[in-house]
């Protein structure tokens, strides 16, 4: 995980550099998974259960305590078993986030992904408000082998997202990738705009599965959390693509968003390569904050 250091260099220090589970002990591991990106909500609600399972297990070593604190994380983390059936039918997948988060290349890697294990996929530039969005998607789109439908700089994204939804159905493709507008500072328009898509696509293609990813990057922290508890509110989330893992040395976000939203972390980021977006494996994820 980048500069991998924080958690490796810090959070082992502190399990080794201790010979007893005390008062001490629990103040720093507090201030190193804030520090860590975990956030003072899931911190505090973590160390509640670490607490009352050391005693009922009557763990002394801090070694043991360390192994039971990433038993505990796991088990927060777990993905539900249903977490990639979307993919089972015709689905379309609505990507949101800010701009500048990684969310065209996400999708050009969620299509390159997709096509080669055999899925047919159309991407839908939607973002009609920022100069060069479809552009960049163009290119991804070329480089993936897939088709892409786009509106003109200005025009009606939900009117794109409507011709988008007819070539699905008519061309029998399996995941229709829609990039949305990345903006935040005027909330009411981008609720709006979402509810407004949203409806198009369940009265236009009601029978396909619908997902809604936010694509968040890492390296921005509490305020990866913050813009996740937005788009929440604007629209119905069901998952997270998490970017630019590589670049954070602390990485505990993802903690953070499933511990106060509730919403699963589907897809990380871990480089800049097409295939560097994989299915979030919370073993892998939690064993590198630790090793």
């Amino acid at each position: 995980m980048g500069e991998q250091g924080f958690f490796s260099k810090f959070m082992n220090g502190l399990f080794t550099g201790f010979s007893e589970i005390d008062n001490d002990f629990y103040e720093e591991l507090e201030e190193m998974l804030i520090m860590g990106d975990l956030g003072v909500y899931a911190t505090e609600s973590i160390l509640h259960e670490l607490k009352n399972r050391t005693f009922k297990e009557k763990i002394k070593k801090p070694e043991e305590c360390k192994e039971l604190l990433k038993e505990i994380i796991k088990e927060r983390m777990n993905q539900s078993e249903d977490a990639y059936d979307f993919l089972n039918n015709n689905v379309v997948c609505l990507i949101v986030g800010v701009n500048g988060v990684g969310k065209t290349t996400s999708i050009g890697k969620l299509a390159t992904k997709y096509k080669s294990n055999g899925k047919k996929v159309l991407m839908c530039a939607a973002d009609t408000f920022r100069a060069a969005a479809r552009e960049q998607l163009e290119e991804w789109a070329n480089r993936a082998g897939v088709e892409l439908i786009g509106g003109s700089e200005g025009s009606d994204p939900s009117s794109v997202v409507f011709d988008a939804l007819k070539a699905s159905k008519s061309r029998n493709v399996d995941v229709l990738l829609v990039d949305t507008a990345g903006r935040l500072h005027n909330k009411k328009n981008l609720m709006e705009e979402l509810k407004k898509i949203n409806r198009i696509v369940d009265k236009e293609y009601s029978d396909a599965n619908k997902e809604t990813l936010v694509v968040l990057d890492a390296t921005t922290g509490q305020n990866a959390l913050m813009q996740a508890r937005e788009f929440t509110e604007a629209t119905d989330v069901s998952g997270i693509i998490l970017t630019k893992m590589d670049g954070t040395a602390k990485g505990g976000i993802a903690i953070a968003i499933q511990s106060e939203l509730g919403i699963p972390v589907k897809y990380i980021g871990y480089g800049e390569g097409v295939d560097d977006l994989k299915e979030f494996d919370v073993d892998e994820y939690v064993d590198k904050l630790f090793e």
